[in-house]
């Protein structure tokens, strides 16, 4: 478990800091990247979150929060490290967790109109909290990407963060009423 007696350490100081293994890396290194942009995402649900208590959506993002710092665990520790007899094994997703999203995702979608256009950040709130986590999502994905092409990462990693966006993205819709209060986008609306 966690123990946090002192939140600053004054180690970071120069520039670097600490992977889960204890490597000292730079805060631009790209895996830290990567986490960090996981963490914001987690932020950016937490918003969501004030806007959805209690409802089924609430219990859904509280596991995704949780999920997120699971992939933050697996991001910080390169894969290497699990040959080492020395170290406890590293937490890593487990295909379940996306297992879990698809299945939250088809119980949402049932119940949505399909889409006619493609739909505007808003609507309710909770929509738009959960459309810009959603792009932060997105973004997240895209350095786990680069990561993965430089280093050897967990595949269910890159597997859950994917479907996180379209998991979001539906959740956005259903926050809007299951889709009735989408906004959507017009195309060449404003041309004239």
């Amino acid at each position: 478990m966690v123990k946090l007696d002192k939140i600053y350490t004054r180690g970071g100081d120069k520039g670097m800091t600490s992977l889960g293994n204890g490597e000292r890396v730079p805060k631009h290194d790209l895996r830290v990247e990567a986490y960090g942009a996981v963490d914001e995402a987690n932020a950016a649900i937490g918003l969501a979150r004030l806007h959805t208590a209690g409802t089924d959506l609430d219990a859904m993002l509280s596991r995704i929060q949780n999920d997120l710092f699971d992939l933050g665990a697996d991001l910080c520790t390169p894969e290497e490290d699990e040959q080492d007899p020395r170290r406890r094994p590293p937490l890593r997703m487990a295909q379940v967790q996306v297992d879990r999203l698809e299945a939250e995702i088809d119980a949402m979608n049932a119940r949505l109109s399909p889409l006619t256009s493609f739909i505007l950040p808003g609507g309710s709130p909770a929509a738009a909290h959960l459309h810009l986590a959603r792009t932060i999502v997105r973004r997240a994905e895209r350095l786990v990407t680069a990561l993965q092409d430089a280093e050897r990462i967990n595949p269910a990693a890159l597997s859950y963060i994917n479907r996180l966006s379209d998991h979001l993205f539906v959740a956005g819709r259903h926050a809007n009423g299951d889709g009735k209060a989408d906004v959507l986008w017009v195309p060449g609306l404003n041309r004239g």
